[in-house]
């Protein structure tokens, strides 16, 4: 429950202070249906035009991460990934986005030159054009640098069938890569630790595989999801959360890059918890859980690939157990707050 007065850092952490915020203060004024079924919202929108072609998935999302650039990446580069990542994990192409920016005075020609160039870049390899925009310019106490938002619509994928109603027991996780490189790449920067050289933010478009998985398995993709703000704690939990079910990951299937593990360890965090932009959760049909992870394998962006658990019989509460390599269980939480401000 709400009892805050002001809003804090840690709603906007993409954890429980963040589903408070979305229940109880932003679906009651905008909108009765979503109000009545807060469970079902995904990070796009299937709307239902009157006329041709029928249907559009659409989606909006603002970035204000800091520093601006950061290993891997920029805000600019994050902010076209984060748009069409949002699109594919819902089942849709990214056709078209939108890109405004809201400046602050002061800011360097320069620095926004590499980052529209990068942001240029990022739509040109995901195939998705950029066909409006606005810019607004802030006093520089207003502002610290820039905040982008953007805005994109899509078109379903044929054979994509996905939801939170579709899941069963037995169900195969796939992850499509290494945990926390984002968070951890711009915590590093941010702080200026210089734990390593090949420490660097996953930022990347995932349409690519979304679409070849829906090609390949059909309707045994059950639901996809990209582990941004969270991580993937905040995603198992939510699941686990909209479906009643228990879901079981194994510590020693989850690939981690050891340099994102050695700083996660130093800094005190999460590494399941940690961001991701550029990683693909996949809740696939049982039979389906090696397949999946072979073709998510087959792209350089996704080649540790691999089944890091499964989904459970229905339990109340429904809880997220991580078998650990020495043999334990640890419950996982959905995270409270945000471990690492302004990633995002």
């Amino acid at each position: 429950m709400i009892t805050d007065e002001h809003i804090l850092l840690a709603h906007g952490g993409g954890g429980q202070l963040t589903a408070e915020l979305i229940e109880e203060v932003i679906l009651p004024a905008l909108g009765p249906a979503g109000a009545q079924d807060a469970s079902r919202l995904n990070d796009s929108a299937t709307v239902v035009l009157p006329g041709p072609p029928g249907q559009v998935v659409f989606t909006t999302d603002s970035y204000i991460v800091q520093p601006l650039e950061f290993p891997g990446g920029d805000i600019g580069k994050l902010a076209v990934c984060g748009t069409v990542n949002d699109l594919a994990v819902s089942g849709a192409a990214a056709r078209a986005i939108s890109l405004a920016l809201v400046l602050a005075e002061g800011l360097e020609v320069a620095l926004l030159r590499r980052v529209l160039a990068s942001a240029g870049a990022a739509a040109r390899g995901a195939g998705v054009a950029v066909v409006t925009g606005d810019t607004k310019v802030m006093p520089r106490a207003a502002l610290d640098g820039m905040v982008i938002n953007t805005a994109g619509v899509g078109e379903p994928l044929a054979g994509a069938e996905l939801g939170f109603e579709r899941l069963a027991a037995g169900d195969a996780v796939v992850l499509s890569g290494p945990l926390g490189e984002h968070g951890l790449a711009v915590m590093c920067a941010r702080e200026a630790l210089s734990l390593s050289a090949d420490l660097a933010s996953d930022c990347a478009a995932l349409n690519g595989l979304t679409a070849r998985l829906i090609a390949e398995l059909g309707p045994a993709v059950r639901f996809m999801r990209d582990p941004t703000r969270g991580g993937l704690a905040a995603i198992l939990a939510e699941i686990a959360a909209a479906t009643g079910r228990n879901i079981e990951i194994i510590e020693a299937d989850i690939p981690v890059h050891p340099t994102v593990l050695a700083a996660a360890e130093m800094l005190g965090l999460d590494v399941l918890s940690a961001a991701n932009e550029g990683k693909l959760v996949a809740v696939v049909a049982p039979e389906a859980g090696e397949r999946a992870a072979a073709i998510l394998a087959a792209d350089p962006i996704a080649r540790r690939a691999a089944v890091i658990g499964r989904i459970g019989e229905p339990a109340s509460p429904p809880l997220v157990e991580l078998l650990t390599r020495s043999g334990g269980r640890r419950v996982v939480q959905m995270p409270y707050g945000e471990e690492l401000p302004r990633i995002c």
